[in-house]
């Protein structure tokens, strides 16, 4: 892999361009391929119940909880789209911004929203098509560019200029460009499970097993086949997304209830819930590869021993990119859903990262 990296960097911008191309349509035709295997043997096995959903129209009732923040919503110049939120703790107190990942909402940051309300007005949102913020139909609408600029004019509409800025998974990509294209936001990084952007783009072509890992990235470039796929059996990839032995969960205390689970089944089961999030994806492609971008404010990078989709090595790299005081955290037996399963953990670990007074800029 590292000879056809080195290749694809000897070749003419068009033939590079080409050639990159050719790797991302062949790894999508061979994730294609993969799921109709699976959607056949599914058919085969379960026939009456592959394609069979539970309607779900009421809300269940952890989504209001009213210890967990009040539902607000907000509509921003820029695009005109309105953004759904859940905020806690008081007007006025420094701004806690939570983004989340995918295949999440609002509702993976309950644990935070709950502990630094004390301190901060947390305010945790759904990203552009996810939730209850409105969702664009283009593909086009999806493009990081866009992202960030929602983040920025939320942040304005919100009444503040800067914010401790914390992202988990996608939401930690969006984080690191935060902080990379407006530094002046962001007063302190907290990025769960997701390295610095650069890092993510040179190892992932340099290291077979993390292309692996992240073979769903050219899968979802495919059109309203992977929606389908997500549909199959009742939603069942999204359940065992967060309950399989392999990439759910661990801890057996933290693990979804069955509330917790229909939350995420009902806010994905609506009316072209899955889309907006997939267009995300579908957009990346064409912001890669990103160019060497240096992060100026203090960093923690929170990540799991026992990650399913990213790989530890990328974490120990990024210290390259942060030219200020940076520190990482590896969670024993922690997952990918670090903030949900080691809940206590990790918001020790940000609070004292938070109250750290050691912070100066590197020589």
């Amino acid at each position: 892999m590292a000879l056809l990296v080195d290749s694809l960097l000897a070749l003419p911008g068009c033939l590079r361009a080409a050639a990159f191309w050719s790797l991302v349509y062949s790894y999508c035709l061979l994730g294609a391929c993969t799921a109709l295997l699976k959607l056949f043997c599914s058919i085969l096995i379960r026939p009456r119940s592959t394609f069979r959903r539970i309607p779900r129209e009421v809300t269940p009732s952890c989504l209001n909880d009213p210890f967990l923040g009040t539902h607000c919503y907000v509509r921003i110049k820029d695009s005109g789209l309105r953004f759904h939120y859940v905020a806690a703790g008081e007007r006025g107190k420094p701004l806690m911004l939570l983004l989340h990942g995918f295949p999440e909402f609002w509702y993976s940051w309950r644990h935070q929203l709950r502990e630094f309300k004390r301190e901060y007005r947390v305010v945790a949102l759904d990203l552009r098509g996810y939730g209850e913020t409105d969702t664009p139909s283009s593909k086009d609408n999806y493009k990081l560019d866009y992202i960030i600029v929602d983040v920025k004019e939320i942040l304005d509409s919100l009444g503040y200029t800067k914010c401790v800025l914390i992202g988990h998974d996608w939401g930690g990509m969006i984080a690191w460009l935060i902080a990379i294209c407006y530094p002046e936001m962001v007063t302190k990084l907290i990025v769960l499970s997701f390295p610095h952007p650069t890092v993510f783009t040179e190892y992932i072509l340099q290291h077979p097993s993390q292309l692996i890992k992240s073979g769903y990235y050219f899968f979802f470039q495919m059109p309203w086949f992977p929606e389908l796929m997500y549909t199959v059996n009742d939603y069942k990839i999204l359940k065992d997304l967060f309950t399989s032995e392999s990439t759910g969960i661990r801890r057996h205390k933290s693990r979804f209830t069955a509330e917790d689970m229909e939350a995420y089944l009902y806010v994905f089961s609506q009316p072209g819930a899955l889309t907006g999030p997939l267009n995300h994806y579908r957009n990346i492609f064409s912001c890669l590869p990103l160019k060497h971008h240096q992060v100026t404010m203090p960093t923690l990078l929170l990540w799991g021993e026992h990650d399913a989709f990213v790989e530890v090595e990328m974490a120990e790299l990024t210290r390259v990119y942060v030219k200020n005081y940076f520190q990482l955290s590896v969670l024993s037996q922690g997952s990918h859903w670090l903030q949900q399963d080691q809940a206590e953990l990790v918001n020790t670990l940000i609070w004292t990262f938070l109250h750290e007074d050691r912070f100066r800029i590197k020589d």
